[in-house]
């Protein structure tokens, strides 16, 4: 899941018309050219988890580094089977302080070269655009991490600590998430101070102007309910009330039109503090209002009107996928559907199975959870999505200035990412986590997932200035 899913700030974007726009990436032609081509390698290695494999990815990325002058000592790809290899490496600083983790995936969703207009596995450059499955979500921030990793280590660069890069398997789905299986079987090589994490935060943009550079301190909790209505079904010559269909239906109407309660944490807090601060209008007035304990539901309800305000303000859960019937001829005996929830910090997985009983209020709707394996089980686990992550000095005053001197007025925004990420299993192991990312995405162009996704050709260049910048900023000896 990529940071800018959800973003869909316009009014922020007219308040900020006349910020200075980005300035152009100061790339040198040799680096501009190494990152086109981890960029294109990497598009067109298959990644998805039906056919693909994260492994030829990983050792794609581990050649160019050895070739790069890093030892086979500090370059390794291990994973669980031959599909789902992951890529770890080391860049040694000076020891100053201990280690920072970077970490991407390489897995990418699924993509139908019939729903495209051009081939999703092969890297098209046209109309000032990168072309390909990936570009957004997140090929272009793992093709950036290696170029920054060769263009530091061809300069000599000693950080004051070492650089590990990580760039996994399956965090878009899948058995083998690669984060939470070097956790657990490899900590040794991972083990750090603290996580930058490229698939939170970025640049928001409108129209190629920016507008806002945020920061995912925190992330909501991913969960999969199954709801299923069974009946005895029959021939449907005879269409009876009690149809599954219309009984599941019923149901996820009433989900449809509930809201659970507002809540806001330390990170969303701080989001609309400083988003007040840039809005104008209602817009602002409302948040600034929203901190009032309690506020005005007037308030809470013009917010939750913009998609994005609403999945901060509040646990969403809503309906994606539908199975139900045996033929075209007969009666339902089975009606399934496939509820996603995002949770925020604070709440449990179990906890909001039992919400969805409540709020279908009916026996005959039974509600699993579906996990990361997607076996369905009866009840759901009880931890709670972990509190936001306190933000550091050193890494919010590097974002700050490198921020000032590439997208000048543009206000550095702490978010709460309402999708999920693999920072939920660095953070969980004790390694604050920060989404921070440098390449923009029109907020009126979000395509991961999506089909036809892109990236600006210009906005990728900026992406690898950018890390290169921040990385020396934050680990330079003062």
């Amino acid at each position: 899941m990529h940071r800018h899913t959800f973003k869909s700030l316009f009014l922020v974007a007219a308040v900020l018309a006349s910020a200075a726009p980005a300035l152009r990436a100061q790339v040198d032609d040799a680096t501009r050219q190494l990152a086109h081509d981890i960029f294109k390698q990497l598009i067109e290695i298959n990644t998805t988890d039906s056919v693909g494999s994260t492994t030829v990815a990983a050792e794609a990325m581990a050649k160019r580094l050895r070739d790069a002058g890093f030892p086979a000592s500090d370059v390794a790809v291990l994973g669980p089977n031959p599909r789902k290899g992951n890529l770890v490496a080391r860049l040694h600083g000076t020891g100053a302080h201990p280690p920072v983790l970077l970490i991407g995936h390489l897995d990418v969703v699924e993509a139908l070269r019939s729903d495209w207009t051009t081939d999703p596995f092969q890297f098209v450059q046209k109309d000032g655009y990168y072309y390909g499955r990936g570009t957004q979500d997140m090929k272009s921030d793992d093709a950036i991490w290696v170029t920054e990793f060769i263009r530091l280590k061809r300069e000599g660069y000693k950080p004051d600590r070492d650089l590990i890069l990580a760039l996994t398997a399956d965090e878009e789905g899948g058995m083998y998430n690669g984060i939470d299986w070097l956790v657990q079987n490899h900590r040794n090589l991972i083990d750090a101070e603290f996580v930058l994490n490229s698939d939170g935060g970025g640049v928001d943009t409108d129209d190629a102007k920016p507008v806002i550079v945020s920061m995912d301190a925190s992330e909501k909790l991913y969960a999969d309910f199954q709801l299923t209505v069974t009946n005895p079904g029959g021939h449907s010559s005879l269409p009876v009330p009690d149809n599954a269909i219309y009984h599941l239906a019923d149901a996820l109407v009433r989900l449809e039109h509930y809201q659970f309660p507002m809540e806001l944490n330390d990170v969303t807090r701080a989001y609309f503090e400083r988003m007040a601060s840039v809005e104008s209008g209602q817009e602002a007035v409302d948040m600034r209002a929203v901190l009032n304990s309690p506020p005005d539901p007037a308030v809470v309800a013009r917010l939750s009107e913009d998609a994005l305000q609403n999945a901060t303000l509040r646990t969403t859960c809503v309906a994606t996928r539908l199975d139900a019937g045996h033929a075209n001829n007969a009666l339902p005996q089975t009606a399934r559907a496939n509820v996603n929830c995002r949770i925020l910090p604070g709440h449990t997985r179990e906890e909001v199975r039992q919400d969805l009983i409540r709020i279908f209020a009916d026996s005959n709707i039974d509600v699993r959870y579906v996990d990361n394996s997607g076996r369905v089980l009866d009840s759901a686990p009880s931890g709670q999505a972990l509190p936001p992550v306190k933000l550091r000095p050193d890494v919010m005053n590097a974002l700050e200035k490198v921020s000032a001197e590439m997208w000048p007025g543009t206000p550095v925004v702490p978010t709460m990412a309402t999708g999920a990420s693999d920072g939920v299993y660095t953070n969980a192991a004790g390694m604050p986590t920060f989404g921070i990312s440098g390449v923009a995405i029109d907020m009126n162009d979000v395509r991961a997932h999506g089909r036809d996704e892109r990236l600006r050709v210009d906005s990728f260049y900026q992406g690898v200035d950018f890390y290169y910048r921040y990385l020396k900023a934050l680990t330079s000896a003062n």
